[in-house]
C-alpha cells in the first residue's frame, strides 16, 4: 500500500469565520469586496503581522482557494508562512478573528503579529516599526 500526503491547504476558514467574512462583504459597495485576501507584513512587534481585507480581484501570482463560499487569495510572500494556518471568528468582549497559525513560533500577546523560524533555525524578528504594537499589550 502506498501512503501519499495530503497537501496542507495554505488557509482555511471555519464556517463562523466564513459567515463573519460573509456579513463584512454585504456591508462593502458592489464589486469592492469580491475576494478577501490574506497576507503577512514586516512590522508589529515581534516581526510580522497579519493583514485580512477585501480585494475586488485576485493579482498575478496569487494563490486562489475557496473556503465555505468566500473566494480567498493569498500573495506568493505570505502562502509560506500562512501554510496550514486557520482562521475562526470568536463571539464576546475580546472576540473577533483568531489566527491559529502553525508556522509562529512566538507571539504578541495581542496575537496580532508573530514570529517564524527560518530555514536556520534562528527567529525571524524585527521591531521595523519601533516596536510594539499599538494594542497596549505590553509588548
Amino acid at each position: 500500500m502506498e501512503i501519499t500526503e495530503r497537501p496542507v491547504t495554505v488557509v482555511s476558514l471555519t464556517e463562523r469565520a466564513a459567515t463573519k467574512v460573509r456579513d463584512l462583504m454585504a456591508e462593502e459597495p458592489d464589486g469592492e469586496a469580491s475576494v478577501l485576501r490574506i497576507a503577512v507584513q514586516g512590522g508589529g512587534c515581534s516581526g510580522f503581522e497579519y493583514a485580512l481585507g477585501f480585494d475586488r480581484a485576485s493579482m498575478e501570482g496569487d494563490l486562489e482557494l475557496e473556503a465555505h463560499g468566500i473566494q480567498v487569495v493569498v500573495d506568493p510572500f505570505s502562502a509560506p508562512y500562512l501554510k496550514g494556518t486557520e482562521i475562526d471568528f470568536v463571539d464576546g468582549l475580546q472576540g473577533g478573528f483568531a489566527i491559529n497559525n502553525p508556522n509562529a513560533t512566538a507571539g504578541c500577546g495581542c496575537g496580532h503579529s508573530f514570529q517564524v523560524e527560518d530555514e536556520a533555525g534562528a527567529e525571524t524578528h524585527s521591531h521595523a516599526n519601533g516596536g510594539g504594537c499599538g494594542s497596549g499589550c505590553g509588548c
